[in-house]
């Protein structure tokens, strides 16, 4: 025997271990265990310094919706949300996510126009100012109301003073350089008159008049408007009106300005006269019968925008009459005469006109109009009398069908990307306007750390959609509608209607192969569809297969019906039924269905499109009325050519090149004789019209490779079952308490509604026995099963199982405490999956393909096979499998198979070479399957040394040598909670399994020592949302569904972490401040004297003294190392630039009016000159010039 020498970190020491395979193999971290027998050499490369979690970027439309915000000379958008997030938009490439700390709401959103910054006010009344000119911002500042709730803000144009109106109905000044408080307040008693004897209202508008900065517009939500003179300290008009005010627009003017009102109404009003609205109009109000107008919907917002050469536009949300119920929300545009209203598909939350200028006293020229939904972001192009909508280039619809599952893939093939885009480009919607995206502002360039990466989401409709996530953004390549390969369901009435799924076509998990461009989908109805990829379009018929993977729970065996026949299966219950259907007899009740599946595939020739096209369907059957169980488990391989799938139930095994079923059996069956907890087997569903007879599965594994001949379409299923006798299986006695109830109820639904990863939360109780019930709530809804897991067994507080749920699993005999509480706590279910080559028993020299199999126990198994090589006989020779028995537990499900080769590198899955199969015939160069294997060593002596299985659960993970099947290494992940995703994934060069845990915590470990490299608590599991769609790939990489509409990525990578800044977007660049218009001499003399009012001189501490302390808090930004270290150079930086740019502008001003005073001489000079030479020449006669 040679010695084992470790060469892993520094171990020189081993421990004893427990008995290979029990799950008290070695507890510490990364314990080696009993000294195997062969030669192991890895040199370790990654350490802790090599790991740091950071999230990256968020995709997909930001949820809940509340506010919105454009900056006209950065041309960058802002989105607030009902959480405390913020998005913010530029060009593609330029995505910031953004979140307040206390996650309250944002009400209102302030750029800061062309000086990069930005105002939010939140829902808990506080202001917050945040610098984007990093590119990851940061809140410089913050102020904490106390004593008064924030209603509006308003911040004029190159002014650093922000107007703040409350709910009281005061309006507040703060300076936004120093975020403090000013002394000057408009009270709310002051503005109105002394005579009114109510209370005015929140302010719902703050807005400077066009014509003199100097007055302050507040609208009142009673419908009260005061016109404040800042300078005066007093009301210049008031005007109350009788119904209550939303918003107000002003002409660029400043002579006129409008309001829009409760009762649907748009009031016009002159400053010439004030006393009443010189125009009022309902434009969705028609006149009924008797005189009388509609009554309608109150107008929420309306803007008034002027334009050069065109009529003004008028846009409005709301207003709509209210006799009309289930009308879709509105946006109406009125230019001129014409009025156009644009329906929406989710209500407006806000929306904002885009303008060529940022002064409010020029020309506005509006170009677009950006509209905020509940669910979505459109731009309207304004510039075309159609108004066309832009084309979107951000991934807003993400949720488009609410997401289910995900699926990260990253280092791609370099061509499957173009390939995916080109086929999907030709099925791209039409009819958006032509002109660029109007959102172009930041700067963003294409990284040189960037690969191949490719997300691909299943949605609950049934379509999945591929995108194109490379250098962290994130665009829709391709889009399949799994739906196309089935009959439509037709609608049920009575009880059948109850059992019918709302959302038959769900996707639950995919399988995809990027070399071989193999892809496979498992949806809620129990069905599996299989697509290969085409560049042509072809006709084809979809190929059905049929499966009864059903067991009842009451045909248990007693020990001595069982003496002589281990395992007990039926060949009519297993017996493939391919290309035929069994739809139910229409006079059949739903409850009765049987060998019928649950949705109908198309059983004629389709012309399918090029792309991915469906080659194979298998279907789980209904079984004596009751449906199907979810499938758990799937995996595919292309070079095989076969595929694996699992249930509570047990396992079935596919090949799909013959499409015929290899496998189909329950996974006591699969056990055999080396079941650890020695259960007695449950048969499979008995086919109540069949009259076939019995089987055993015999334990001589002579008699089992002599059976594996046989032709897999034959009535038994390829092999492993004889036929001993033919009597009839004895039916197990009722207990004393009658007839047992069935494990369904008659009116329980066959499957939940499809579950939305966007949609499910469930809380995590903190005690350790709670926590085993919330698991196995996460896991049943995981899966859609009940499942048993063996660490629950050794709990010292046993669970308390609901009277029904007790009786549905009691039973009539006397049976060992530890064999009937795994029987009462439902099937073990298959809940992983694994194709590779490897050992299938300890003796074997050289590898074979083999399944790896892991339950829900616990329990790992392996089923190698026997699989012709020749491409002809591959086609026309049977595939012959044989379990060879449980090769190791652990505690918890099984959750992941990875296999190393003795140097410590990753071997990648066989795979067969993409060919087209409906490309032309060329004769020289004939169409024949190409495989790809990798041997487990560089070297081919060392091929047949064996090779490394990482095994990962719920609780722990093990490294064991095959064949020997020797536990190398174990290490306990976690006791207090469980893992809820795992992966070996490639970081740095080398290799780690990463691991999700329900308490949060993110870890990496090494392998294959399995050395703790990183333990970061990162996300509490709050919600399934999160753990049905977490996901890791290479790179250090990974990704979750934040929200029900965003996708939210990850790195625990320190390189990805160091050269993120490189990445990401810049949010501001330096541009120019465009150049007010000449307002011309008469304009400038008539127009009023707005140059002539300082804000500093009025609202500063000199004159208007300091604010209340009592009222406002001032809270220093809290924004991390990097926040610090802005807020210690670079605001000092950035406000000494604002006021540069201050005082630049007030020189310009200044010169401007020096300017204008020297024409004003000169033209004093001119007319004196002129009055002189008047004068002189005045009594001269005509002929003495």
């Amino acid at each position: 025997m040679k010695k084992f020498r470790k060469v892993l970190d520094g171990l020189t020491t081993s421990s004893p271990g427990g008995t290979i395979g029990s799950p008290s193999c070695g507890s510490a971290a990364g314990t080696p265990t009993a000294t195997p027998t062969k030669e192991i050499d890895v040199q370790e490369t990654l350490v802790s310094e090599n790991f740091q979690l950071c999230k990256t970027v968020r995709h997909g439309f930001p949820y809940q919706p509340t506010a919105l915000a454009f900056d006209p000379v950065q041309k960058i958008l802002a989105v607030g949300s009902r959480t405390g997030g913020i998005r913010i938009l530029g060009r593609p490439g330029v995505d910031c996510y953004c979140q307040h700390d206390s996650g309250a709401a944002v009400l209102h959103l302030q750029f800061l126009i062309n000086e990069g910054a930005l105002v939010t006010a939140c829902a808990d009344d506080t202001l917050h100012l945040w610098n984007l000119r990093q590119r990851r911002p940061a809140v410089l500042h913050s102020l904490k109301f106390n004593r008064e709730r924030i209603t509006f803000c308003h911040l004029p144009f190159q002014s650093k003073w922000l107007y703040v109106g409350t709910e009281r109905g005061n309006t507040h000044i703060v300076n936004i350089e120093s975020f403090i408080l000013s002394g000057y307040v408009i009270m709310w008693n002051k503005a109105i008159e002394l005579s009114t004897k109510t209370h005015p209202g929140p302010v719902v508008h703050l807005s400077d008049s066009p014509k003199d900065e100097g007055k302050l517009l507040i609208g009142f939500e009673s419908g009260t408007i005061v016109q404040w003179d800042l300078r005066g300290k007093k009301a210049d008009f008031r005007i109350y009106y009788d119904e209550a005010i939303h918003s107000v627009g002003w002409h660029h003017e400043g002579k006129q300005f409008m309001c829009s009102h409760s009762d649907g109404s748009l009031s016009m009003w002159n400053l010439r006269n004030t006393t009443r609205p010189f125009q009022v109009t309902f434009p969705h109000g028609k006149i009924q019968k008797d005189g009388k107008k509609e009554s309608c919907k109150p107008i929420l917002k309306v803007e008034y925008k002027t334009s050069r050469n065109s009529e003004p536009f008028v846009i409005f949300s709301g207003g709509l009459s209210y006799d009309k119920a289930g009308r879709r929300p509105t946006l109406t545009i009125m230019h001129g005469k014409a009025i156009t209203v644009l329906e929406m598909d989710y209500p407006i939350v806000e929306f904002m006109a885009l303008c060529e200028t940022p002064y409010n006293n020029e020309v506005q020229e509006p170009y677009a109009v950006v509209v905020l939904l509940e669910k979505d972001l459109i731009v309207v192009d304004l510039t075309q009398s159609n108004f066309p909508v832009f084309e979107n280039p951000y991934p807003m619809d993400i949720h488009e069908s609410p997401v289910t599952c995900t699926a990260y893939f990253a280092d791609c093939p370099p061509n499957i990307i173009p390939i995916l885009y080109s086929i999907g480009a030709k099925h791209k919607k039409t009819g958006y306007s032509q002109k660029e995206w109007p959102v172009a502002g930041g700067l963003w360039t294409l990284g040189s750390h960037t690969y191949p990466e490719i997300i691909v989401t299943g949605h609950a409709d049934g379509s999945i959609k591929f995108w194109d996530a490379s250098a962290i953004t994130l665009q829709m390549l391709y889009k399949l509608k799994t739906s196309k390969a089935f009959e439509k369901p037709k609608p049920a009435e009575g009880r059948a209607a109850e059992l019918v799924e709302e959302d038959p076509f769900a996707i639950q998990m995919v399988s995809w192969c990027p070399q071989s461009r193999i892809f496979c989908v498992v949806g809620i109805s129990a069905h599996i569809i299989l697509y290969r990829f085409s560049k042509y379009d072809a006709n084809t018929q979809i190929v059905s297969l049929e499966v009864r993977l059903q067991y009842e729970a009451e045909d248990v065996i007693s020990p001595s019906e069982n003496e002589n026949n281990p395992c007990f299966s039926e060949s009519g219950s297993q017996s493939p039924q391919t290309h035929h259907q069994h739809p139910a007899s229409p006079g059949t009740p739903e409850g009765n269905k049987d060998s019928t599946p649950c949705i109908k595939v198309k059983d004629r020739m389709v012309r399918v499109p090029p792309g991915y096209q469906a080659e194979l369907v298998i279907q789980l059957l209904w079984v004596d009325g009751e449906p199907p169980q979810q499938i758990t488990s799937l995996d595919i391989n292309s070079a095989y050519g076969l595929l694996a799938f699992g249930n509570c139930n047990g396992l079935a095994v596919v090949d799909y090149l013959q499409k015929t079923i290899l496998l189909c059996m329950s996974t006591l069956d699969v056990y055999g004789a080396a079941d650890p907890y020695q259960r007695l087997t449950r048969s499979p569903r008995r086919n109540r019209q069949s009259t076939s007879g019995l089987t055993e599965l015999s334990d001589n594994q002579q008699s089992i490779d002599m059976e594996r001949s046989k032709s897999p379409t034959s009535d038994h299923v390829n092999g492993h079952c004889t036929s001993p006798t033919s009597q009839p299986k004895p039916r197990v006695p009722m207990g004393p308490e009658g007839p047992r109830l069935t494990r369904r109820g008659a009116g329980r639904p066959p499957f939940r509604k499809a579950q939305s990863a966007a949609c499910m939360e469930i809380s995590l109780p903190v005690s350790h026995t709670e926590g085993y019930a919330s698991r196995r709530a996460m896991l049943q809804q995981l899966h859609g099963v009940s499942m048993y897991s063996h660490d629950e067994h050794h709990t010292t507080a046993p669970y308390c199982w609901s009277e029904r749920e007790s009786r549905e699993n009691s039973f009539s005999r006397s049976r060992s405490s530890s064999v009937s509480s795994i029987d009462r706590d439902t099937k073990e279910a298959i809940t992983t999956l694994q194709f590779g080559e490897s050992f299938g028993r300890k003796s074997d020299a050289l590898p074979t393909p083999c399944l790896w199999v892991g339950t829900s126990l616990g329990v790992v198994l392996l089923i190698p096979m026997s699989i012709p090589t020749d491409n002809e006989e591959r086609m026309e020779e049977p595939v012959t499998i044989g379990p060879s028995g449980m090769v190791l537990m652990l505690k918890g499900s099984v959750l992941h198979f990875s296999f190393l080769d003795c140097m410590g590198a990753l071997i990648q899955s066989p795979h067969e070479v993409w060919r087209d199969l409906n490309a032309p015939e060329d004769p020289d160069r004939p169409r024949r399957r190409k495989l790809v294997h990798f041997s487990p060593s560089s070297s081919q002596d060392n091929y047949g040394e064996g090779h490394l299985a990482v095994v990962c659960s719920e609780k722990q993970a093990k490294v064991i040598l095959m064949p020997s099947q020797s536990c190398l290494f174990v290490h306990n992940i976690t006791e207090s909670s469980f893992v809820l995703r795992a992966d070996v994934v490639s970081v740095c060069n080398s290799v780690c399994l990463a691991c999700f845990c329900a308490n949060g915590h993110v870890m990496t470990l090494s392998l294959p020592s399995l050395r703790p490299l990183m333990d970061v608590n990162y996300l509490p599991m709050t919600d399934m949302r999160i753990a049905r769609t977490f996901c890791f790939t290479n790179g250090g990489q990974a990704l979750y569904l934040s929200s029900p509409t965003e996708i939210q990525r990850i790195t625990y990578s320190q390189e990805m972490f160091d050269n993120l800044q490189e990445m990401l977007g810049e949010l501001f660049t330096p541009i120019e401040t465009p150049e007010a218009q000449n307002r011309g001499f008469l304009k400038g003399f008539f127009g009023g004297n707005s140059h002539n009012f300082d804000r500093e001189e009025l609202f500063g501490e000199t004159s208007a003294g300091k604010g209340s302390r009592s009222l406002a808090q001032h809270i220093p930004g809290q924004a991390g190392m990097e926040g610090m270290k802005v807020a210690a150079s670079g605001v000092v930086g950035d406000l000494a630039r604002a006021r540069i740019a201050l005082d630049e502008r007030g020189q310009r001003l200044g010169e401007l009016e020096d300017r204008t005073a020297l024409m004003m001489t000169s033209a004093e000079t001119f007319s004196k000159h002129a009055h002189g030479l008047m004068l002189k020449c005045k009594d001269k006669k005509w002929y003495q010039f």
